[in-house]
């Protein structure tokens, strides 16, 4: 079994907590800016001091409610700063923070509420009240659920009024490393979600670990704007990590005027799932076409790559770096303005970026540094940075982390940011955790300690003449095409490889005018249209020249709709829910054979 560690000397202590970083914050640097809150178009600061209090007497609020040192308390919310004051004040109570996305379905959400004996639920808005109603009412440990928009942390805080500060104290003391911090349950790509464990003891060591491992992006007075849902492990991480090592956090959940916030906040480092990546890409390429400089992007695009690569061997000659800087003023320079001008670079995680993304950003600049994990590893394993830094793989592991390939090429972890097990339930520990291994479920290959992931167990592809086939690579390189939303390969016990795709509806309307075709062709009838099948086959061929012939693809197929996550075909970080999207397009799946 091949494997490769990175050392650490980390040492986490009995006692220590996630709470003792913002504590000795308050008390040496009271006035040390830790958040930035937006204020119309302006980012105000949040000091130590403020937030701290802040937290200090919504967790006073919770314990007057009755929350009892390792009982749960729920959070449904979006992305927002009253997120991370609950998260802090739910530990500073020496209670377990549960995670829930604010786009479960209600099924979701009784189960999770259920499961986890949740004893008191903070929900965002009164619309998530009332579509969940039914199941808050049924959950059996619930005793109380406050509204974020109501004032539910004014609320929380008055009623704590007359808690002393020496019952926080008590609890503080009393809190151990291996108490449980939070419940975060798995997306459900296949199955029920199950509840991961992790500990402050997993938090303290994942932000150690990383801030050794990405080095730049983790330095204190740096900033970065987080709007990936804080349910999901690796936005939860960079709040922690950004607390731990003191770089300034601002909140947003305003994605569609996420450039703007962007533009505004002025981030040193953006941290994204690779999704995002692709949407900035591609929105930048269809503004070019629409703005008949589509060939410029091009070459600007494919320049970007070529230098990129050739820093990898050596450094580029005299005629790239003239293009390089011709582009510079003509492309690059205005996709970093539109990050906020001091974007330094950018740590993708979640799902594989793909080296074709990787290359074009760190040729205009803005170098993405790709890691891995999951929510049973606290977020990142593995990481690329500024000096270790192999573009198409997820990078080493981060100290103190042993990665290993099994026989069959699964990727197999151990280390101290690996969780201890599911929240009751032994069954699923046991088959993730064996002879102290974590079995990831995902495919990939070590080289020179550079972690791949080539594909994940599950999600492989068997035709019905035996070939095994990923699907990841196929579907990143269709999703470049700007007027490809996502692709879904299928093909398994089929006789040959196909795909469903879907059109980006925010790329359709320039689409539609470059074309000469009316504003209000329907979708429907564009998924006809020969031009834009020429072109989406075209991308299709393009996806078929990185893999063998029996692994191409040899029919696709365009719908008139959208997979999404209130459709249930998507998880909240974009992720294909194969199963849900094989079951909803069975008739579509069935044409592609017939």
């Amino acid at each position: 079994m091949e494997q490769y560690s990175t050392p650490s000397n980390l040492s986490i202590e009995d006692k220590a907590t996630t709470v003792d970083s913002i504590l000795r914050y308050r008390a040496e640097r009271p006035t040390m800016p830790l958040f930035r809150k937006r204020s119309g178009n302006q980012w105000i600061n949040v000091t130590a001091k403020q937030f701290v209090d802040e937290v200090d007497a919504v967790a006073k609020g919770l314990i007057a409610s009755g929350v009892k040192p390792g009982e749960r308390v729920a959070i449904l919310s979006s992305t927002r700063y009253e997120w991370t004051v609950l998260d802090y004040a739910i530990w500073r109570a020496g209670a377990t923070t549960v995670a829930i996305y604010e786009t479960s379905a209600p099924d979701q959400v009784k189960w999770i509420l259920e499961d986890s004996g949740t004893a008191l639920l903070f929900v965002e808005q009164q619309a998530h009240h009332t579509k969940h109603l039914g199941v808050i009412e049924e959950a059996p440990d619930l005793r109380e659920t406050l509204i974020i928009d109501e004032q539910a942390l004014a609320t929380i805080t008055k009623r704590g009024a007359e808690i002393a500060d020496a019952e926080l104290d008590e609890r503080h003391a009393n809190a151990l490393s291996s108490d449980a911090a939070t419940l975060i349950y798995t997306s459900g790509t296949t199955g029920r979600p199950k509840g991961v464990v992790l500990t402050h003891a997993n938090f303290l060591a994942e932000c150690a670990a990383t801030r050794d491992a990405v080095g730049a992006g983790l330095v204190e007075g740096k900033s970065t704007l987080l709007f990936l849902p804080l349910a999901h492990v690796f936005a939860r991480v960079v709040a922690v990590g950004c607390v731990e090592n003191g770089v300034i956090l601002g909140h947003t959940n305003d994605i569609p005027n996420l450039i703007e916030d962007l533009g505004t906040f002025k981030p040193n480092y953006v941290l994204s799932v690779p999704r995002v990546f692709e949407k900035v890409y591609n929105s930048a390429k269809q503004k070019a076409y629409d703005g008949g400089k589509g060939s410029i992007f091009d070459r600007a695009a494919d320049t970007a790559i070529e230098y990129s690569k050739a820093l990898e061997t050596g450094g580029a000659g005299l005629g790239l770096k003239l293009k390089h800087a011709l582009f510079d003023r003509l492309v690059y320079g205005k996709l970093r303005a539109a990050l906020g001008g001091q974007c330094e670079g950018a740590i993708s995680g979640g799902a594989p970026l793909g080296a074709r993304l990787g290359h074009f950003f760190r040729g205009v600049g803005i170098p993405v540094y790709e890691g891995y994990g999951l929510s049973e590893t606290t977020a990142a394993v593995t990481a690329n940075n500024e000096e270790h830094q192999k573009v198409g793989s997820v990078g080493r592991p981060v100290p103190g982390v042993t990665v290993a390939i099994a026989d069959d090429g699964e990727v197999l972890l151990q280390g101290p940011v690996v969780f201890g097990g599911y929240w009751k339930n032994e069954k699923a520990t046991g088959e993730a955790i064996i002879d102290g291994w974590f079995h990831t479920g995902d495919i990939g290959r070590l080289d020179d300690g550079y972690l791949f992931i080539t594909g994940r167990k599950k999600e492989l592809i068997v035709t019905a003449g035996g070939k095994n086939v990923s699907p990841a690579q196929l579907e990143d390189t269709i999703r470049a095409h700007p007027m490809v939303s996502q692709c879904l390969v299928v093909g398994d016990n089929k006789p040959f490889i196909a795909a469903l795709i879907t059109l980006d509806v925010e790329a359709v309307p320039g689409w539609l005018d470059r074309h000469g075709l009316p504003a209000d062709t329907s979708l429907a009838d564009l998924a006809g249209n020969a031009d834009l099948n020429a072109e989406i086959d075209a991308a299709v061929k393009e996806a078929n020249t990185k893999v063998s012939n029996a692994e191409a693809i040899k029919k696709f197929a365009i719908l008139d709709t959208d997979f999404t996550i209130e459709s249930g075909e998507l998880t909240p970080t974009l992720k294909l829910k194969r199963n849900v999207i094989h079951d909803a397009h069975n008739r579509a799946i069935a044409d592609l054979y017939t």
